[in-house]
This record gives structure tokens, C-alpha cells and sequence, in this order.
């Protein structure tokens, strides 16, 4: 029996869902299809949590609304790329692959598409952490979001009037940040290099205290709820005329809905669906020192070096790297060496060889205007999709949930759902 039959023997049931993808996105968009009444199946062919969603830094970087292809970013790229410890890589192995994508990425700076893409940035950004907040209340897991505080820190002097006026464009669009140095800097954060000269601070920032605890809390939470978790390769998403069917590598199952959440790895289910989506796996990296976790008391993001460092349950988190190498390629270990030194260079502290030091790389998802997709199938509406959120999956997870239900319920939102389109390329 489909599990849409199942339904008429349950009043108050609105339908079955399955959702493809067990990172934070999917984890949010099958609790709250469970609290909007549905019956829910989440699919990943790993443990719930265990993708890009285990090893982002913990910050809801709520702030990040200028689109990665800027004209400042496409000015800086070739010395990015040349710099042997700079953040963006480019694998010879994947080169060839990447250029119809860089082209794309290029042509989304144009102004009419930054602006759009700037807008659904903002857009998301705002309503993020009131999300987060609905979904944790929901679950009784509020201390999940820790009010840490981040700064934006910039070591050379003469970069005191580019603070300016990014502190200044920041205003203009309702973020609040202050310009420090010196003695508060120091007190802001005592084991901060001395060569870091200013910095801009998020006093309301937030941060979750551990990414894969929150997704196992997440996942705990929807089992409890009477979710079901198949753990198995999704072969293929087949529409027929109202319903959905999953197909795995034992069995396949019919749903009245599919979301589609398998952040990198949703393009492998794309094509079968008709839909042509220039889907990137932007490969990043990180280092988790256990013991490090104190010598830090808020998120530190470097405007010069381009990563991230902070605090969490598990120690202090480094996290960097822009490597365009798809999805097969093995991690290459210089990348964590330049994380290394880059990380050694703020935190003198850090230079102790005995220190323990974690090694992760991950594939985040990524368009080439820097926006998700968060629309239905445009022939199939039974099939949703929510990826493509690049650096944003954590911070923008719960607000995806929410719009993507309502998508499902057919419910106005206050959120221009069209700079979402999936055909929007």
C-alpha cells in the first residue's frame, strides 16, 4: 500500500512526504512538514548530519548578503587562485569541468542579477534566526543557539577605511556593526594576534554550539515525532501523474510529495527529472582542535585571509577554502596546511605541535549567483526542491523549511519567492 493510501485511515493526516537529504536543510524541512500534519520519510544514503552539515563552522552568518560574484571578488579571483596559500583552489583534475560554471559565475555579477540576488540574500537572512528560534521552541531545544558575538577582523592598518565603508553599506541595509581596535579589540578578545588591527563586531550574533549535535537533535526530534529514516542510495525521483515514486537501490515507494534536499548531490537527481541546474560542489575544509575550544570567545572571520575560526562544544573550529573540485576528487592535504598556518597567524596560540588536530572536507552546494533553489518542479508540482545554499545551508535552513511548506500548502509568503526559481538560470 502507497503511503498516500495509508492517509485515509487518519483525518487529521494531509499527505505523505518523502525528503531526499539528511543535512540541516532536510532535517528542518521534515520537522516542519511533520508539524504542518504530514507523515514523513527522510532518505540519505548516510547517517542523518554527516554531510556538509557536520562540518560547517557553527555560525549563522546572518550578515553575509553581497553574492560571491561581486566585481570585487572577480577582481581579486587571479591573485586568489595564484596565491599558493590563498582560499581559492581550482584542481587541474576538474578545470575543464568548472569553466562552463565559472562563465555562469562571471555573468551573474552583472547588475541587474546581483541586485536580484542580493535581494533574496536579505531577504532569507532576516527572517534566519526567528526560524531557528520556531524550530528549536518547537522541539524544546533552544540552547542549541548560543548569542556568541563575531568579528570581522583586518590586520593591515591601512584597511581601516575599507571597515568603514563596509560598516557604512552594512547600515544602509539594517546590520549593526562595530568598528574596534585597540584596547577594546584586546579585551574582546584577549589570544587575537597582535598584528590584527581593527575589526568589525556583530555584538547579536549567533552561533549554534555544535553543528552535528544539532542535527542529531534535529533527527532524534522527527524519529521521536513518528518519522521514518531510510538509510539508502536514492536511485531516482519518478513523478506519475499525482504522486512520486523514490526508488532505491532495494526497494521504491510511492509519496504524494518529494522534497528534494541533497544540498551537492541533488544534480545526480535532476536530470532524470528534466530540469538543468548549473549545480556546483564547492569543496571546503576544516580543522577541529579539541583542546583549542577557550582560546576563542567569539567567531572570528578574516577579511584578508578569507576563513572562519570559533568556538564549539567540540573545540575550536578553523574553516576556509573555495575549491571548485566536484564531488569525486579526495581531499588534498595542503589545503589543511594553509588552514594551518592561516589560523596559527591570528592564534599564535595554535602553534603547539601537541596539540590534537581533526581533518574534514566537505562539498557544499553552489549556484553561480549565490541563491538556493527553493521552488516546485515546474511541470511536476508534487516534487520540491530546497539546495543550493553555498555557505548559507546552516544559517538559512530553517526559514528554507518554512517556505518550502508553504510552497507545499500553497500559502502566500512575505518572501519573494521568484528570485528562487530552479528555471531561473
Amino acid at each position: 500500500m502507497a503511503l498516500s493510501e495509508m492517509a485515509q485511515c487518519d483525518e487529521h493526516f494531509n499527505g505523505s512526504v518523502a525528503v531526499i537529504g539528511a543535512g540541516v536543510v532536510g532535517l528542518c524541512c521534515a520537522l516542519e512538514a511533520q508539524r504542518k500534519g504530514y507523515q514523513v520519510t527522510l532518505f540519505d544514503r548516510d547517517e542523518a548530519g554527516l554531510g556538509a552539515s557536520f562540518g560547517n563552522a557553527g555560525y549563522l552568518a546572518t550578515e553575509l548578503i553581497e553574492p560571491l560574484s561581486n566585481p570585487q571578488i572577480l577582481r581579486s579571483a587571479l591573485p586568489l587562485w595564484l596565491n599558493p596559500k590563498g582560499p581559492l583552489f581550482l584542481p587541474l583534475q576538474y578545470f575543464m569541468r568548472i569553466i562552463p560554471w565559472l562563465f555562469r559565475f562571471v555573468g551573474s555579477s552583472a547588475p541587474e542579477v546581483l541586485r536580484r540576488s542580493r535581494k533574496g540574500l536579505i531577504q532569507l537572512n532576516r527572517e534566519a534566526i526567528a526560524a531557528w528560534q520556531r524550530c528549536l521552541t518547537d522541539i524544546d531545544a533552544t540552547e542549541q543557539i548560543v548569542k556568541s558575538g563575531y568579528l570581522l577582523v583586518w590586520e593591515s592598518a591601512d584597511k581601516i577605511e575599507a571597515a568603514r565603508q563596509h560598516q557604512a553599506w552594512l547600515r544602509n541595509n539594517h546590520i549593526d556593526a562595530e568598528l574596534v581596535q585597540g584596547e577594546r579589540l584586546a579585551q574582546l578578545e584577549p589570544e587575537l594576534a597582535k598584528t590584527v588591527s581593527h575589526a568589525l563586531f556583530f555584538p547579536d550574533a549567533c552561533r549554534v554550539s555544535e553543528p552535528y549535535q544539532l542535527c542529531t537533535r534535529l533527527f532524534s526530534a522527527f524519529i521521536e515525532r513518528g518519522g521514518a529514516f531510510i538509510q539508502q542510495n536514492i536511485t531516482q525521483v519518478k513523478p506519475s501523474s499525482q504522486q512520486v515514486t523514490v526508488l532505491t537501490e532495494s526497494q521504491d515507494q510511492r509519496y504524494d510529495t518529494a522534497m528534494i534536499c541533497a544540498g551537492a548531490w541533488s544534480k545526480t537527481l535532476l536530470s532524470d527529472l528534466g530540469v538543468n541546474v548549473p549545480l556546483e560542489a564547492e569543496r571546503g575544509y576544516h580543522l577541529t582542535i579539541p583542546e583549542a575550544g577557550f582560546m576563542l570567545r567569539h567567531t572570528i572571520g578574516s577579511a584578508e585571509r578569507r576563513f572562519v575560526m570559533g568556538p564549539l562544544d567540540s573545540g575550536l573550529r578553523v574553516v576556509g577554502m573555495t575549491e571548485l573540485g566536484g564531488l569525486k576528487l579526495p581531499p588534498f592535504k595542503q589545503r589543511f596546511d594553509v588552514l594551518r598556518y592561516h589560523s596559527r597567524q591570528l592564534l599564535p596560540g595554535l602553534d603547539t605541535p601537541e596539540l590534537e588536530v581533526r581533518e574534514w572536507m566537505g562539498h557544499r552546494p553552489t549556484l553561480p549567483d549565490s541563491l538556493p533553489v527553493i521552488d516546485r518542479h515546474p511541470q511536476h508540482p508534487q516534487i520540491l526542491f530546497a539546495f543550493g545554499h553555498q555557505h548559507l545551508g546552516l544559517t538559512q535552513a530553517a526559514v528554507t523549511a518554512e517556505l518550502t511548506l508553504k510552497l507545499l500548502q500553497k500559502e502566500a509568503s512575505m518572501i519573494d519567492m521568484s528570485l528562487f526559481k530552479v528555471n531561473r538560470f
